[in-house]
């Protein structure tokens, strides 16, 4: 299997590293193209794949195609590499937004492409990724793209219509996340805790937290009940939380990324 990659970013660099290490395509079946000289010495240096400053070349041959470049270049891209993709190929799209009609209409209708909303967590290989196709990609080629996504984190089959909740709550949420971490260790470094002790205890207890939710099957409010003692401490943290509008806030927030998904 023969994979064509177009933007050495940190993404595409996390993503093929993933699928390297998992041993699903071989550094040697990857060609990456990137106009920067830097990125792509980089990737051939430290993944060890072929790389080029041509995107043509890193289509021709490929029967996986990863469009990893920012909304922004679309257009151009898409128009640069128009003859070259073939109806055999699958286009992968990771760009919030650009959805398979987007694709289709600026290829070809009967393009095989595959939409992903990826988030930075691929980098340490803890990555959560939504993942919708159009009609004419196969049951077969859809699962092999699953397979990929398996080599840097969790991998969920979604519908179109929900990938911009995708965005909310996978793509944009490690900030959301980041500045959880960050709020909490500033309240122990108040408390008289050194920072690097408040940061790394603050981000254990958010990835501890994360695990019992996934590994227990519990939900989360019940979860949270658990903690919740009578009279004590957490209960009335809690309290604090819900007069301020916590909840709200993170609602509104990802309101907010949907609708600015919605319009890109």
């Amino acid at each position: 299997m023969k994979l064509g990659i177009i933007g050495l970013g940190n993404m595409a660099t996390a993503m093929l590293t993933g699928i390297i290490k998992a041993g699903i395509i071989a550094p040697a079946d990857i060609k990456g193209s990137d106009p920067g000289i830097a990125e792509r010495e980089r990737a051939q240096n430290d993944l060890g794949i072929n790389v080029t400053e041509d995107n043509k070349e890193a289509v021709k041959g490929s029967d996986y195609v990863i469009l990893a470049v920012k909304p922004q270049v679309y257009e151009t891209v898409l128009a640069e590499i128009k003859k070259a993709i073939n109806k055999d190929q699958v286009l992968i799209s990771i760009a919030p937004g650009k959805t398979t009609s987007y694709l289709e209409e600026r290829l070809v209708s009967d393009v095989k492409a595959v939409r992903l909303m990826p988030n930075t967590p691929a980098l340490v290989g803890e990555g959560c990724t939504g993942a919708c196709r159009n009609k004419n990609v196969s049951d077969e080629e859809f699962e092999f793209v699953m397979k990929l996504l398996s080599g840097f984190g969790k991998a969920y089959k979604v519908k179109e219509e929900q990938m911009d909740a995708v965005v909310a709550v996978s793509g944009s949420s490690p900030a959301y996340v980041f500045m959880l971490i960050d709020a909490m260790a500033d309240g122990a470094v108040a408390a008289g805790l050194d920072r690097n002790t408040a940061i790394q205890m603050a981000a254990q207890a958010v990835l501890g937290s994360a695990k019992m939710v996934l590994e227990t099957g519990k939900h989360p409010g019940q979860l949270k009940d658990m903690v919740c003692s009578p009279a004590g401490t957490t209960i009335d943290a809690v309290e604090v939380l819900e007069q301020t509008g916590f909840r709200g806030s993170v609602m509104g927030a990802m309101s907010a990324c949907v609708e600015k998904s919605r319009k890109i």
